[in-house]
């Protein structure tokens, strides 16, 4: 049997976890803006032609990742998985996370919803959403 060292770090980590799981889940229990068993860091930026979304998702295959647009709200869906048929040995320590995740984002009234990219790169998934073209103050004529 191994020894594992205390970690008072660890156990704040999972209270923490599970604090935030409890409060980004809506009066149905969904998940309001994650879920799932993980979820994949994010980052986003904003240009001046586009908003542009990266998230991390190493170990996922870039086929089985879901990008999903309704009313407004941009979707991602993955899993992944721990393949043990693959694997040698016993395990003795995991830090990944495995499993199902869901990151939902409410794009802004400037976003051009029927104009949205999605790659995957080494393990990011890279989403460009391009604004719409911004209407130009224009002078009138009054006729009289």
């Amino acid at each position: 049997m191994a020894i594992e060292r205390y970690q008072p770090t660890s156990f704040l980590q999972q209270f923490n976890n599970e604090i935030n799981r409890m409060l980004t889940r809506d009066a149905n229990g969904f998940p309001a803006l994650t879920g799932g068993q993980w979820s994949p860091a994010v980052d986003i930026r904003e240009t001046e032609d586009a908003y542009a979304i990266e998230a991390e998702v190493p170990g996922v295959d870039p086929g089985e990742i879901e990008v999903t647009l309704e009313k407004g709200v941009l979707t991602l869906k993955g899993e992944r998985s721990r393949e043990a048929a693959n694997e040698q040995g016993q395990t003795r320590y995991v830090e990944r996370s495995y499993g199902q995740f869901v990151r939902r984002f409410s794009l802004p009234e400037t976003a051009d919803e029927d104009n949205i990219e999605a790659r995957a790169e080494h393990g990011v998934l890279k989403l460009t959403v391009r604004k719409k073209p911004q209407t130009q103050p224009r002078r009138i004529e009054v006729q009289g």
